[in-house]
């Protein structure tokens, strides 16, 4: 089954004229971690006026819904 996922991407934006990272966690719907990593740096280079390479990824973790655990 190839259904959308949520995930929990973690991570910290480092622009030069901050005194210290920011640091951020959000949860993105995606299909693949991938495509996830790819909404981040969209989103927050959008509302933060950073590039990518001002934008550090540290953790992309599947978050498991109540449903998806139990099966049967």
């Amino acid at each position: 089954m190839s259904g959308v996922k949520i995930f929990r991407v973690t991570g910290r934006i480092d622009k030069p004229r901050l005194f210290e990272p920011m640091k951020f966690s959000k949860e993105v719907a995606a299909v693949k971690e991938a495509h996830a990593v790819e909404k981040i740096y969209a989103e927050m280079g959008s509302r933060h006026r950073a590039k990518r390479h001002e934008i550090e990824i540290l953790q992309v973790e599947e978050v498991v819904t109540e449903g998806e655990g139990a099966q049967g």
